[in-house]
């Protein structure tokens, strides 16, 4: 039987869990934290992920959490903005809920967890399996203006909406999570949050849409911060031929898009499916680089364009509903004719 050996336990790594133990394969997943945790995430989960969370079997799983319903999407730049539909459901579930949920589905199906573990995908493989590298970033290297993410959840009045608010400085996401908390997550350069002191509380203040969206809440837990942050698309790095990096050890989107969670659930299946299957490294990541090498790139010129002040009395002329179809992936699922062959079912 075949093993296979995750380095990871978050939602690619876990998701790959699950389809290698789908497969029949030995799966051991080896994590980092000792336990479950709250992590600097936008917690936005797009309306394609419905196809994949039924392909992991975790659908209803996922329904019982209670995650909120998004219905709409309000793009702020500067003072002025532009609503729309989304054209299905999305949904907003914390990471701490959506990690548990996938790792417990994973240890259900017989795949065995090692806390407290980390991997080091340079050393002799001491199992001898095929791994999966789903362990996080890679760490930035650019020592000028680096960026960071931060959140904090908030209790107040829910919403149905996700929102993006850019003030020139960085930006800031703001959807609703599961039990009426409402979680609050962005990216600023370091010279911002250094002027501040990093005191986030007064970084939210620089928005004004921000600051009306905000005054109905009250923050129930410390902010939180990670970094530095590296872009980066899915690249083939050199970590040897039964190695699959997956989630953001693959590549890095920019989280404004809202497609974070989706590409590592997406990316996580694939790998666990190649790593299964005994699918060349090299086909894994050409069908990666397939799926969301247009979603890294358009990305991150809307990043740009939209931290430029001169160019936000744009906003209410926007594409809004192309430019959210433009940052998903290009495709998703394994039924469909332009899919991986190895990947359908």
């Amino acid at each position: 039987m075949e093993e296979i050996l995750i380095a990871g336990g978050g939602p690619a790594g876990a998701a790959a869990a699950i389809a290698g133990r789908l497969e029949g394969s030995r799966v051991r997943l080896i994590e980092r934290a000792t336990a479950f945790r709250h992590k600097v995430c936008g917690e936005f989960i797009s309306p394609d992920a419905e196809e994949l969370l039924e392909a992991l079997d975790v659908w209803h799983d996922f329904g019982a959490l209670g995650p909120c319903r998004i219905r709409r999407c309000v793009l702020h730049l500067g003072n002025r903005s532009k609503q729309w539909n989304l054209p299905e459901r999305a949904w907003g579930l914390s990471r701490l809920q959506l990690d548990r949920m996938l790792i417990e589905k994973a240890i259900a199906l017989g795949a065995i967890l090692s806390r407290g573990q980390s991997f080091d995908p340079g050393r002799t493989n001491p199992l001898d399996a095929r791994v999966i590298l789903a362990c996080g970033r890679k760490p930035a290297t650019d020592r000028v203006d680096r960026l960071f993410g931060f959140k904090a959840h908030f209790e107040g009045p829910s919403d149905d909406a996700v929102e993006l608010f850019f003030n020139g400085h960085g930006y800031v996401g703001v959807n609703c999570i599961e039990d009426g908390l409402t979680n609050v997550c962005g990216i600023a350069p370091e010279s911002l949050l250094k002027r501040y002191a990093f005191d986030f509380d007064e970084i939210v203040l620089l928005s004004k849409p921000l600051v009306e969206r905000l005054r109905p809440l009250q923050r129930r837990m410390r902010w939180m911060v990670t970094g530095p942050l590296s872009f980066a698309p899915p690249a083939n790095r050199d970590l040897g031929t039964d190695v699959y990096p997956a989630g953001d050890s693959l590549g890095f989107v920019d989280p404004f898009t809202g497609s974070g969670i989706l590409n590592a659930l997406l990316t996580g299946r694939l790998a666990g499916l190649a790593a299964a299957r005994r699918i060349p490294r090299s086909a894994y990541i050409q069908a990666c680089r397939s799926l969301l090498g247009r979603t890294f790139s358009i990305s991150s010129v809307l990043r740009r364009l939209a931290s430029r002040t001169e160019v936000h009395w744009l906003a209410p002329y926007l594409p809004a509903q192309t430019l959210f179809r433009l940052t998903r992936a290009s495709f998703i699922g394994t039924s469909r004719a332009h899919a991986p062959a190895w990947s359908r079912q």
